[in-house]
């Protein structure tokens, strides 16, 4: 991330990692977060998971991950892995078989979960394969399936034992003189999750999976999942990320990117700047602040656009945002363009003008990118 000289309580620092690729996507070193779900259709329904998949990467994800539980599912993985816009990754339990045909099917990824995958022998199959056919792998550490002699060490599911978990199959893919992995230590509980991903964030140099697995619904899971790995984030660490919602995968990477928007570390279309409304409202804030955020989810331009109810903190907002509209008086309001007072607009036809200025703003910005392109 970039630091910010004139308001250094900005600055995020993040930990430093190495840096592997799950396809041509980076993850750890100096790459952009990325943003990952995972689909709940039939992965044998190959046209299902792949619409799954390609509604994920229209709204920006980065990476999909894809449960291969079966033989028939590893089968269909090459189908899904030839039609997927973005890099798949193949979700292993159990049968180490099912990692070596995911790899021979062109996963990018393989995700291992150490309590459930076997002996080091069945994992060093499985990285073989991986290496045979340039995938990275994640070792996959979850609360609820750690091996069996640390639960009997530490007596429950605790952080040191997850970490003691990871670091144990981190030494297996090193000896094996394989590096191409990233790591996660996920549990449901928020103050586990984030103290054994501290702890991982210290005793090694991998790029770190986050995530909170098992946090809920749209609402419950949104807010676990803000306070889980925003926290972490805003301590640096995590290099890749899953929001685990009981939802639409579409979901998981849209409250993704509002986690990393809310924390200055990627942008990725509109920030609504709204307030919340009250008697002063000069037009109903909360229904369009609505319609605003669907007419404009097709812009996938870094952009900001505030829509204040009043002239209290309106003005002051809008000085910030690229495009705004703060409500006056009368059944109008006025529009700001690049921070500064443009011109009255009735309430009635704010929303449409509103849609046109900040698509017209969008082009703008991308134009001005393409001619710095151009003068490099």
């Amino acid at each position: 991330m970039s630091l910010n000289p004139i308001r250094p309580w900005r600055n995020i620092y993040r930990r430093k990692s190495r840096q592997i690729h799950v396809g041509n996507v980076p993850v750890g070193g100096d790459a952009p977060i990325s943003v990952q779900t995972m689909t709940n259709t039939d992965t044998t329904d190959v046209a299902a998971t792949v619409a799954q998949v390609q509604a994920a990467a229209e709204v920006g994800a980065d990476i999909v991950r894809v449960s291969v539980p079966d033989e028939a599912s590893a089968r269909a993985l090459k189908d899904i892995v030839r039609e997927s816009p973005v890099p798949i990754v193949a979700d292993i339990h159990f049968h180490y078989r099912r990692g070596i045909e995911a790899a021979e099917a062109g996963a990018a990824c393989l995700r291992i979960n150490p309590g459930n995958i076997g002996d080091e022998k069945r994992v060093r199959e499985v990285i073989a394969a991986a290496r045979d056919h340039g995938c990275s792998m994640r070792i996959g550490v979850n609360a609820g399936s750690l091996e069996k002699h640390l639960l009997e060490k530490y007596g429950e599911p605790c952080p040191d034992a997850m970490v003691e978990s990871g670091m144990e199959h981190m030494r297996i893919l090193q000896d094996n003189d394989f590096h191409d992995f990233k790591i996660s230590v996920k549990a449901s509980d928020v103050f586990m999750a984030a103290a054994a991903y501290q702890q991982l964030a210290e005793a090694c140099d991998a790029p770190i999976h986050l995530g909170i697995t098992e946090a809920g619904g749209l609402m419950s899971g949104t807010i676990k999942s803000s306070i889980g790995l925003g926290q972490l984030l805003w301590m640096g660490i995590g290099d890749t990320m899953r929001v685990s919602l009981s939802a639409d995968p579409v979901e998981e990477v849209k409250v993704g990117y509002e986690i990393l928007k809310s924390l200055g570390l990627r942008h990725r279309g509109v920030n609504i700047i709204s307030c919340p409304s009250c008697a002063r409202q000069g037009f109903d804030v909360i229904k369009t602040v609505e319609a605003l955020e669907q007419r404009l989810e097709h812009i996938k331009t870094p952009m900001s656009l505030s829509i204040i109810g009043c002239v209290v903190n309106g003005p002051g907002e809008a000085l910030m945002t690229d495009v705004g509209f703060t409500g006056g008086g009368a059944g109008s309001g006025m529009v700001y363009l690049a921070g500064k007072a443009s011109h009255k607009m009735t309430n009635d036809q704010m929303i449409d003008h509103i849609v046109e200025q900040v698509e017209k703003r969008a082009e703008e910005i991308e134009a001005g990118k393409a001619e710095a392109t151009a003068a490099e």
